[in-house]
């Protein structure tokens, strides 16, 4: 089975889509499959909009479900390189390039529908069914 690592986007879809089937299908995700991580920047995008829209309590609860759902992996020096130099390349924002050099450095496929990093090379991407 494949890795996959998850973009804050997934998140956003889940939370907020208020689209049943697309909720339905990030719940299947989520539930199918087993190798699962996100960049420790996810939990900082799902955190802070989460606090903006929900309030903190909310917040802590999501982001409290994330580390356990999800294998958080923090940016160390080897991140933040590989992230830096995919920023340089491709012009693309400090977190999407944070996002994408987690997905190199797993080798996993990320789960997005961002087009910032569906372009960057060498990166597979999908998202939901």
């Amino acid at each position: 089975m494949t890795r996959s690592t998850y973009d804050s986007r997934f998140f956003i879809e889940h939370y907020y889509s208020g689209d049943k089937s697309v909720t339905q299908s990030t719940t299947r995700e989520i539930r199918r499959e087993r190798d699962k991580a996100v960049s420790s920047i996810v939990v900082h995008e799902v955190y802070r909009l989460t606090l903006q829209k929900e309030g903190r309590q909310v917040a802590q609860l999501r982001a409290g479900l994330v580390g356990k759902d999800f294998e958080v992996i923090p940016v160390d020096e080897a991140l933040a390189v590989t992230s830096a130099g995919i920023r340089q390349e491709y012009a693309v924002p400090m977190a999407d390039s944070i996002i994408a050099a987690t997905a190199v450095s797993l080798r996993a496929v990320c789960v997005t529908d961002d087009l910032h990093i569906q372009r960057i090379r060498g990166i597979k991407t999908r998202w939901i069914e």
